[in-house]
């Protein structure tokens, strides 16, 4: 058996249609766009800004965030044109298995699981955080021990379990949850920059770009992974600093990856999810440059709080009551990140066990509402453990260095399946072929080995359970390789 066997996109599209896996189709374009900007916008527009400013941009923190938004934009084109040729459940998972071969498939599809499991269980933490202070500022206090940072952390558990409900339900239902959410928190954020911009002081963006400075080296496992291996010395602010300004902000914009879970459930996959990946994308970038105008015009980005900026920047002119509005937007923010994770979640581990990858069992979907409810329920017990026992602020860059290795094999799968499948219809074809995918495939290469030598050490830990289980089980349980159990293959739509 090969391991790099292929599972053609004909073979894709038509389990599809197998009665017993088939997902309702009920998803727009607006559905998919509003989905993307619920996802990506959470807790960074708040406090990361903030933070890259003070720490190694200043004022030109806008143009790290221009810088990354070209770097998401390149990764963004690749989905959608994999997205529109392959509108299947799983994302990179799926695009892996049609391009690159079963065992990049299970690489990719093993890792995504790590992001969004993780992804979803800190950022339900950072949700009970920003609840409890939303709490105390209306004079509310939650018992220590029962609530963020406590022996169990029960708001989380109990948010994750109301959302585990609402997306076994169904997706339509979700969604409709996830965009009056939305709704309210882009109305905060733009409420907090059109007031922002009254307290605005123009001699706060001088200079624009802080002269180069030295920084202390990180030592032992704490280092980024390219200072360990090169021996260079970091410095802060200068032409430098706006890159690793953009390095960090980078990981504000993820989540619009998640949008090409839901291509099995959406209406007109071909026209529709180029539509919502790209979208969510523009609309995110410009709200994450107005904030950083408005933030580092208030407050000198010298004397920014890296943790709170926004709040703080408002405190520091006086206008403490802001604190409540930003944190009521956190709230509502954050639940629409942590309900889009857990059905990316869902989608990927159905696609890998309707393949066979995975126990198939899981893969049932419910007779009434259409959706893979076993595993939903799975991912919201898993969840719900993590988030409200675990620990789990260590591992926020597994969620990153998970989600950019997903970023580069659909990179790379892009130009072999154009080599591969000339011949299939795409809905979106990434311009400049085969270049900005190399290009797209190199800076999300980069900013990997910026993550610390610890990250690296367990996410290979990560990848050897991960090949495992897939020699112990999935490689002589995939659907591919037993053969004659996947339906007869169906041409593929035509955009």
């Amino acid at each position: 058996m090969s391991l790099l066997r292929t599972k053609s996109v004909e073979q894709s599209i038509a389990d599809t249609t197998d009665p017993e896996f088939r997902l309702k189709k009920s998803l727009s374009a607006l559905d998919l766009t509003v989905f993307g900007v619920g996802v990506v916008i959470g807790a960074g527009i708040f406090t990361l800004t903030g933070r890259a400013a003070h720490e190694v941009a200043g004022p030109a923190v806008v143009i790290s965030f221009i810088v990354a938004a070209i770097a998401c934009g390149l990764a963004a084109m690749c989905y959608a044109e994999f997205a529109s040729t392959v509108p299947v459940s799983g994302s990179a998972y799926t695009f892996s298995y049609a391009s690159l071969g079963e065992l990049f498939a299970w690489i990719i599809g093993w890792d995504l699981i790590l992001e969004m499991f993780l992804g979803a269980s800190v950022v339900a933490q950072g949700w009970s955080a920003y609840l409890s202070a939303f709490f105390e500022q209306l004079g509310v206090v939650l018992p220590q021990a029962v609530s963020s940072g406590g022996v169990v952390d029960l708001p989380a558990i109990l948010l994750v379990l109301v959302l585990g409900g609402l997306m076994t339900i169904g997706i339509k239902e979700s969604l409709r949850v996830n965009m009056a959410l939305v709704a309210v928190k882009l109305f905060i954020v733009l409420f907090v920059i059109v007031a922002g911009i009254m307290f605005v002081n123009p001699a706060n963006y001088t200079p624009f770009v802080p002269p180069s400075a030295p920084t202390e080296t990180a030592s032992d496992l704490t280092q980024p992974l390219l200072q360990f291996l090169s021996g260079l010395e970091p410095a802060t602010f200068g032409v430098g600093g706006i890159l690793a300004g953009a390095a960090l902000v980078f990981f504000a914009y993820i989540g619009f990856d998640v949008v090409a879970t839901t291509a099995e459930e959406t209406k007109r996959p071909q026209r529709d999810l180029p539509i919502g990946i790209i979208a969510s994308l523009v609309i995110c970038t410009v709200l994450y440059c107005a904030v950083a105008i408005v933030v580092t015009g208030m407050v000198s980005y010298q004397d920014l709080d890296p943790s709170a900026a926004l709040a703080n920047a408002f405190a520091f002119h006086g206008q403490t009551w802001m604190a409540t509005i930003i944190a009521a937007g956190a709230v509502a923010g954050l639940t629409t990140v942590v309900l889009t994770l857990m059905i990316g979640a869902t989608r990927i581990i159905f696609a890998m066990s309707r393949d066979g990858l995975l126990p198939q069992g899981l893969a049932k979907v419910h007779p009434r509402f259409r959706t893979p409810w076993v595993i939903s329920i799975v991912v919201t017990a898993i969840v719900a453990v993590v988030a409200g026992v675990t620990p789990v602020g260590i591992l926020e860059e597994m969620v990153n260095i998970g989600t950019l290795s997903a970023f580069v094999l659909v990179s790379v799968g892009v130009i072999v399946l154009r080599r591969k499948r000339p011949d299939l219809p795409r809905g979106f074809r990434v311009p400049f072929s085969p270049v900005l995918p190399i290009l797209s495939a190199a800076i999300c290469t980069y900013l990997m080995l910026n993550l610390s030598v610890e990250t690296w050490l367990r996410f290979l830990i990560w990848l050897a359970l991960g090949f495992a289980i897939y020699f112990a089980y999935s490689r002589s349980h995939a659907r591919l390789g037993r053969g004659g159990a996947t339906p007869q293959p169906a041409s593929p739509p035509q955009s």
